[in-house]
């Protein structure tokens, strides 16, 4: 009597989403993006939502869907919401999706195929858009090219670029163990996603997608329109510690991956 085989497992891509408040109301939004996403194979996401506090303004806009994690926690800012839910995190890859942001269709796709084709790129970027108020889109100009981004070319272009990155941190896709490996997203009040970006850069091979792989929501409430994003003191601290972490980790001489066969 031969025994019965047992189904694959699915493979797993873990979405990670820090909410608050005032952006709750954009969570559907964004689940029908993750909803219209075609994955290969036997591959699926599973959504971990991480309420930054302790409110009851963000529950009542999480959709009830069984591959959708809600957590609640102690205020600290996205940063510290999105590494939190890492605890909820499982499978090799981990995928950014503000709150009030969209997935394209075919985005996640496309980073999965580019970091299961090559163990050298540790992170996928991808081409964004803003979305307006009115529907319409527009775009960033200085996109990279389509194809690898060696170690080192984000911080460059940073700094020739009055501090802003040549590809959006909104569109991240990165391998877990990298991400758990730098400590998740760095502990500032802002540009956390930008500082993890120039850490990633300092130890590991990208990629950048030149097809458009997120609409990124532009509104009144979102936290990098406030004036205090841009205030002069904390701003020069927060680039300040971000580019000293990058540089501390490039003089390391550690590479993803390491070992023999790193390329």
């Amino acid at each position: 009597m031969s025994a019965a085989v047992s189904p694959r497992r699915a493979t797993v891509v873990t979405v990670v989403t820090a909410v608050h408040g005032p952006s709750a109301r954009f969570l559907p939004d964004a689940h029908a993006s993750l909803c219209e996403q075609r994955l290969p194979g036997r591959w699926e996401w599973r959504w971990v939502i991480q309420e930054d506090g302790m409110t009851d303004a963000v529950r009542p806009y999480v959709p009830h869907d069984a591959r959708v994690s809600f957590g609640q926690g102690r205020p600290g800012g996205p940063g510290v919401a999105r590494t939190i839910a890492l605890a909820r995190a499982r499978g090799a890859y981990v995928k950014v999706l503000d709150a009030d942001d969209r997935l394209t269709p075919g985005a996640l796709a496309r980073d999965l195929a580019v970091l299961e084709a090559d163990r050298s790129i540790g992170w996928a970027t991808c081409r964004a858009l803003d979305l307006l108020s009115d529907g319409s889109t527009a775009g960033f100009p200085g996109d990279p090219d389509d194809g690898p981004l060696e170690h080192g070319f984000l911080l460059d272009r940073w700094k020739r670029n009055g501090l802003r990155p040549p590809v959006h941190p909104a569109t991240l896709c990165v391998r877990r163990e990298l991400l758990m490996a730098l400590g998740g997203w760095m502990a500032l009040p802002a540009s956390e996603d930008t500082a993890l970006l120039l850490a990633l850069d300092a130890v590991s091979r990208g990629w950048f997608s030149a097809r458009v792989g997120l609409l990124y929501r532009k509104w009144e409430g979102q936290a990098t329109g406030q004036a205090a994003h841009a205030a002069p003191v904390e701003r020069a601290a927060r680039t300040a510690v971000a580019e000293a972490r990058a540089h501390a980790l490039a003089g390391l001489g550690w590479t993803y991956p390491a070992g023999p066969d790193t390329p």
